[in-house]
């Protein structure tokens, strides 16, 4: 990675942005102080509720961190299909007291005026999920000294990535928890490589660095990735239960609870593919959901909100990456400082055993 960017944070640890009200100022101001990079994710929020997310983080730090966003997405849900899913759900919202969302309340997540805020009030790192920005995007935030990373599941990705001139491309493996970064809603299309894989087929098709996704829980994943040719790491779920995170308690609780043992990309919550930990809501409507975002979303969020605000786990959208039952209930500071240290580790186990491979073993 170039050293510009290296600068901005000494260990090669990236807080995932978690739309939703998780990435919040405090958890991204934790990371960033203990030398990893924090992010804030601006999904689902206004452009006047971002910039006071990023007043208020100002407020806890001077190192850098970095805003994502969402790009708008195309029309292309079978209004019909989301009619029907509307209709399967309408238990769900008698059973919250609640009402079904209106499915087309918005579908481009304010990302012009977002953006317009950013150049106004640049950050140091605009990072950029379901799509690629375009080059003049790109160009104009560089003209006001902000990096941009991309979000990419494939090596095609990777290459228009690249192509749009950002700084790094995210190589989201299919491990990761929340939603897949995919360019197009299309299934046959990606968000289904594991993450070492992925590192090095992108690796040999752009010469980005990479910053590497999906299912990261301990230093010597990190480790891993970085001697796949990743130049970082990018954790999210490792993140989502600590303190200064924002998830629901419930959410917090579930990734190492018994009763939720497996995570599965659904559809259901959303219209788009997403990881989550599998409850009630995604086995009864997983199978039966549209691909159909923002539209799903917009349906389904009172419900979700509802079913947190009752304290029903089964009722929510408990994202989570496949290593769930790794998490560590510890400070988000704390839990740099053991990656970094297991990191450390791994090196010097790695470097144990280079002499097998120069034909130094032990004898």
């Amino acid at each position: 990675m170039s050293s510009a960017l290296t600068d901005l944070f000494p260990y090669p640890i990236v807080q995932a942005p978690m739309a939703g009200g998780v990435s919040v100022p405090r958890l991204a101001a934790a990371v960033s102080e203990a030398g990893g990079l924090g992010f804030l994710a601006a999904g689902y929020k206004t452009a006047d509720g971002m910039y006071q997310d990023i007043k208020q983080l100002r407020g806890l730090t001077s190192r850098p961190f970095g805003v994502n966003l969402f790009l708008p997405q195309p029309e292309t849900a079978d209004p019909a299909a989301v009619d029907v899913y509307a209709h399967q759900l309408a238990g769900e919202a008698a059973w919250y007291e609640t009402e079904l969302g209106d499915p087309d309340c918005g579908r481009d997540d304010g990302y012009d005026t977002k953006l317009a805020v950013l150049l106004d009030n640049p950050v140091p790192v605009v990072s950029f999920h379901f799509g690629v920005p375009s080059r003049e995007v790109v160009d104009s935030l560089h003209r006001v000294g902000t990096f941009a990373l991309v979000t990419a599941t494939t090596a095609e990705e990777a290459r228009a990535v690249e192509q749009s001139g950002a700084d790094a491309v995210i190589t989201q493996g299919v491990e990761a928890g929340g939603h897949q970064g995919t360019h197009r809603d299309n299934p046959e299309t990606g968000g289904s490589t594991g993450l070492l894989s992925l590192v090095a087929q992108v690796r040999e098709a752009v010469s980005l660095p990479i910053v590497a996704a999906g299912g990261i829980m301990r230093g010597g994943q990190i480790a891993a990735v970085l001697a796949a040719g990743a130049s970082a790491a990018q954790l999210g779920t490792a993140f989502l239960a600590t303190p200064e995170s924002g998830a629901h308690d419930l959410h917090k609780q579930a990734l190492t609870n018994p009763l939720f043992v497996r995570t599965e990309l659904t559809r259901a919550f959303s219209g788009r593919p997403a990881r989550a930990l599998v409850n009630r809501f995604l086995r009864e409507h997983g199978r039966y959901a549209p691909a159909a975002y923002p539209e799903v979303h917009h349906l389904t969020s009172p419900v979700r909100k509802a079913a947190a605000k009752t304290g029903d786990a089964q009722g929510m959208a408990l994202w989570a990456g496949q290593g769930h039952r790794m998490a560590r209930e510890l400070p988000a500071g704390q839990l740099v400082e053991v990656l970094t240290a297991e990191l450390a580790d791994a090196g010097t186990a790695l470097s144990g055993l280079s002499g097998y491979a120069t034909g130094g073993g032990a004898r």
